[in-house]
């Protein structure tokens, strides 16, 4: 398996322009645009149909709506949802947001690129959060529990040439995503890496990841952004 990286500049804490945001949505960060970033890269026009999975606030929807996709959004807080679709009326955009948890929001549907921010921090809990503002962040004790269904999903979701682009921590495990894929028939490589300060949650469970042996005391996380396609 081929991997290839490029490392960006450390960018600041900002996403793509974002208009709402209530409290309990995921708020652009440092994992957004470098999604972002990876996403403009890509060979989308008018034809292009996209899939975000996870979508948040709406912010990378509407990135791909902008490039000129028609984009379907998926969230499983009814919260999400609505801030999705309040956004993309105040961008002027059209994209289809569905309530739902994954691709069980879309059944039957596929798609030219799937894109996903998924909830990827270790959390003590084997049971993720049912509600609350952890839910978008709160990945299971590996940080895999999300990542893996989004890796499972992408060869139903996608055409026989299609791309998933996904970003998740490195504290994940950036080989058990290439390995979890190749097991799928696809091809893997991380595309766009860049290193952030720890941020409030990292910094509450540090200690925790410490035991665990996940991080040391560099207090330094880095993200990557994970391009997949059929072999």
């Amino acid at each position: 398996m081929t991997i290839q990286a490029r490392t960006p500049p450390q960018a600041p804490a900002r996403g793509p322009s974002l208009l709402f945001a209530p409290p309990g949505v995921y708020r652009p960060q440092h994992d957004t645009l470098l999604l972002t970033e990876a996403l403009a890269r890509e060979d989308i026009g008018a034809g292009t149909t996209v899939l975000d999975l996870g979508t948040g606030s709406g912010v990378l929807a509407l990135a791909a709506a902008r490039l000129g996709a028609r984009v379907t959004a998926v969230d499983i807080t009814r919260r999400a949802v609505l801030t999705a679709r309040v956004n993309a009326l105040l961008d002027g955009r059209r994209i289809a947001v569905r309530r739902g948890d994954l691709t069980a929001a879309v059944p039957g549907q596929v798609y030219d690129l799937v894109i996903s921010n998924p909830p990827y921090v270790p959390a003590s809990s084997a049971l993720l959060p049912r509600r609350g503002a952890a839910r978008a962040w709160d990945g299971g004790p590996a940080g895999r529990t999300v990542v893996d269904r989004v890796c499972d999903a992408a060869p139903r979701m996608l055409r026989p040439h299609g791309t998933l682009l996904m970003v998740h921590s490195g504290l994940c495990g950036v080989d058990a995503t290439f390995e979890r894929l190749d097991d799928l028939g696809m091809t893997a490589e991380v595309t766009d890496r860049t290193l952030v300060p720890f941020g409030p949650v990292l910094r509450s469970r540090r200690a925790w990841l410490r035991r665990q042996g996940m991080v040391g005391d560099e207090g330094l996380e880095e993200l990557v952004v994970v391009r997949a396609e059929f072999r």
